[in-house]
C-alpha cells in the first residue's frame, strides 16, 4: 500500500512539475508541436466579428445543409491560408455563418478573401467591326485547375509585376494549348475572368504547351497571393454577403481579463483560507491539491490549446467551487466514520469510498450538461456558450482527479506523521462511548 501510493505521489510531482512548466514557458516548441501561450478569445483579445448570409435560392431543399458545411469548411481553410490565426467560423441556422477574428483590425482583405466565390473562367474574345469585344467561352475553368501561387514575372509591360501562375491538369493544358492555338499571331486574346469580372486579356505570341502560364493584372503582391489561394481552395458552394461587422475593443477586453483574473485569485485564496481554518490538516492538504487543480488547467488550456474566453473564465472558477464541493463531501464523511469508532485510516477510506457516489454522479450530471450545452453553442453560433461548456468539462474532470486522486494521496503520508498531533477535522471527535 505505502509503495503504491509512494507511486502515485510521484506520478503527482512529475505531472505537477510539467504543468507548472508549461505554464511558465511563454512559448511551447518541441519539434512540429507548437504553442504560443494561451489563446484568448474575441471578448478577451479583441478583434472582428463578422456575420454573412448565404443565397441558398435554388439549392434543393435536402442539399442546403450539405453545401452550408462546404461553405464553412473553405471559409476556414481561406482564412488559415491567410495568415489570420485562432479564427472562429459556425454555421447559424438556417442559412448564416458567423467568423471570428481575434486579435485582426484592418480586416477589409480578409472580408474581400471570404466572400469571393472565386469562379475562374477563360474566354476567347475577339471583336467586331466596331472593335466591341465579343467573348466566346471555353470549357476551360477553375475546375481544370491543379495549382495556383503568387510570384513576380515580367510581363507584358516590361517590368516585373506580381501575377499569379497556374498550372492546369491534362484536360485543360490541353484546351488551353488549342486556346492559345487559335490566336497566336492574331487580334484575339484569352480573356480571363473572375466572378465575371475581367482580370486580363492577353494576346499569345506563341502556342502555349503543358498547361503553365500566369494572370497579370493590377496585382500587389498580397492581392496575388488572396486570389491564388481563393483558386486553390475552389469556389464557394454559394454566394455569401456580409450582412453585420463588429469590431470589439481590445481595451475592453484586456480590462476584462485583469478583472475575471483578480475575481478568480480572491475566489481562490477565500476558498483555501476557509478549507485551512475549518478543516485544519485536511483542508490544508486539500488547499494543495487545488493549487495542483489550478496548475493542470491552465497547462490543459494551453495545451490543447482552448480559447479562453470571459464564460470560459466563469467556468474555471465554478469548476473550483466544484472541487472544494467534493473535498467538503469527503472530508464530512470521513467525520462521520470517525465519530463512529473507526480508526483514523480506516476513516479516510470509508470517507473516499462513501462519498464517490455523490461525486460521480454529481459531475455526471454535469458532464451531460456540459454536453447539451456544447451542442446548442455549435447549433446556434455562440462561441461563448461552447467555450463555457468546454472550460466547464475540463474544469470538472481536473477537480474529480484532485479531489479523489490527489488529496487522498496527500492525506496518507501527511495524517501518519502529523495527524493524531495536529488533528484532522475542527475538533477532536471522540467515538462513541467516550465522552
Amino acid at each position: 500500500m505505502f509503495r503504491r501510493n509512494s507511486l502515485v505521489l510521484l506520478f503527482i510531482a512529475l505531472l505537477f512539475g510539467l504543468a507548472i512548466w508549461s505554464v511558465a514557458q511563454p512559448n511551447i516548441h518541441l519539434g512540429s508541436f507548437r504553442r504560443e501561450g494561451i489563446k484568448l478569445g474575441l471578448d478577451l483579445r479583441g478583434g472582428a466579428h463578422l456575420v454573412y448570409q448565404a443565397d441558398l435560392t435554388g439549392v434543393p431543399e435536402g442539399d442546403k445543409g450539405a453545401r452550408m458545411d462546404e461553405a464553412v469548411s473553405k471559409i476556414q481553410r481561406r482564412i488559415n491560408a491567410f495568415g489570420i490565426t485562432e479564427p472562429v467560423i459556425q454555421k447559424q441556422e438556417p442559412n448564416r455563418i458567423s467568423v471570428e477574428l481575434p486579435g485582426v483590425r484592418g480586416v477589409a482583405q480578409a472580408i474581400d478573401l471570404i466572400g469571393k466565390t472565386a469562379q475562374l473562367e477563360f474566354k476567347i474574345r475577339t471583336f467586331d467591326a466596331q472593335g466591341n469585344p465579343i467573348d466566346t467561352p471555353l470549357n476551360l475553368t477553375g475546375k481544370n485547375l491543379k495549382r495556383a501561387y503568387a510570384s513576380t514575372q515580367t510581363t507584358s509591360t516590361g517590368t516585373p509585376q506580381p501575377v499569379v501562375n497556374f498550372e492546369f491538369d491534362d484536360e485543360g493544358a490541353k484546351i488551353f494549348a488549342e486556346a492559345t492555338r487559335q490566336i497566336v499571331n492574331t487580334n484575339n486574346r484569352i480573356a480571363v475572368f473572375l466572378d465575371n469580372e475581367l482580370l486580363t486579356d492577353p494576346t499569345a505570341k506563341s502556342v502555349i504547351e503543358g498547361g503553365k502560364g500566369f494572370i497579370e493584372g493590377n496585382f500587389t503582391f498580397e492581392s496575388a497571393r488572396a486570389l491564388a489561394t481563393q483558386l486553390n481552395i475552389g469556389a464557394l458552394p454559394v454566394n455569401l454577403k456580409l450582412i453585420e461587422r463588429e469590431d470589439v475593443d481590445a481595451f475592453l477586453g484586456k480590462d476584462s481579463l485583469r478583472k475575471s483574473v483578480l475575481a478568480g485569485e480572491i475566489g481562490l485564496g477565500v476558498i483555501l483560507l476557509f478549507m485551512v481554518i475549518y478543516y485544519r490538516l485536511s483542508g490544508a492538504l486539500a488547499s494543495a491539491a487545488l493549487l495542483v487543480y489550478a496548475s493542470l488547467i491552465l497547462a490543459t488550456f494551453k495545451l490543447l490549446p482552448v480559447t479562453l474566453t470571459l464564460a470560459g473564465i466563469a467556468a474555471f472558477i465554478l469548476s473550483i467551487g466544484m472541487a472544494v464541493d467534493a473535498n467538503i463531501l469527503i472530508f464530512e464523511r470521513m467525520k462521520e466514520e470517525v465519530m463512529a469508532g473507526r480508526t483514523l485510516r480506516a476513516a479516510i477510506s470509508a470517507g473516499f469510498a462513501r462519498a464517490w457516489p455523490s461525486i460521480r454522479d454529481s459531475n455526471v450530471s454535469t458532464f451531460i450538461t456540459c454536453g447539451i450545452l456544447y451542442m446548442f453553442g455549435n447549433w446556434s453560433g455562440e462561441p461563448s456558450i461552447v467555450g463555457f461548456a468546454l472550460t466547464l468539462a475540463i474544469g470538472v474532470a481536473a477537480s474529480m482527479f484532485t479531489a479523489i486522486v490527489v488529496t487522498r494521496a496527500f492525506m496518507g503520508p501527511a495524517v501518519k506523521v502529523l495527524g493524531h498531533h495536529l488533528g484532522l477535522f475542527t475538533q477532536a471527535t471522540p467515538p462513541r462511548g467516550e465522552g
